[in-house]
C-alpha cells in the first residue's frame, strides 16, 4: 500500500485549466498528470483519488472533476477537468494505491 498528496497548478508544466475556453465553447478542458509509485507493485493496484483542495477564480462557478486513468504497476495518470468558463489555478489531491 502506498499513498501521497499532490498539488498541481499554474506553475506545473502544461497546466491548461486557468484560461477559459474560446467564447461560446463549452468544451471540457483536461489536465493529465502522471504519478509514479516510489516502489512499483507486482501488478496494477487499485487506486483511489480524493480531492483535498483547489483554487478557482471567485467569479466562476466551481466546476472540477478528478479521476484516475492508465493504472500500471509503476504509475497512474490523474485527470483533472473543468468546463464552461471555470478557471482553475490549482488543485490538490491525495491518492491511495492498494496492490496485490
Amino acid at each position: 500500500m502506498l499513498s501521497a498528496s499532490v498539488q498541481v497548478g499554474i506553475l506545473t508544466t502544461g497546466w491548461n485549466l486557468a484560461e477559459p475556453p474560446v467564447e461560446g465553447s463549452e468544451e471540457t478542458r483536461v489536465f493529465r498528470f502522471t504519478v509514479y509509485f516510489a516502489t512499483p507493485f507486482e501488478a496494477s493496484p487499485v487506486v483511489h483519488l480524493g480531492l483535498t483542495g483547489f483554487d478557482i477564480d471567485h467569479s466562476d462557478s466551481s466546476r472540477l472533476s478528478l479521476r484516475v486513468a492508465e493504472i500500471t504497476p509503476a504509475s497512474f495518470v490523474a485527470e483533472i477537468a473543468t468546463w464552461r468558463d471555470t478557471r482553475v489555478y490549482s488543485a490538490e489531491f491525495s491518492w491511495l494505491a492498494v496492490g496485490p
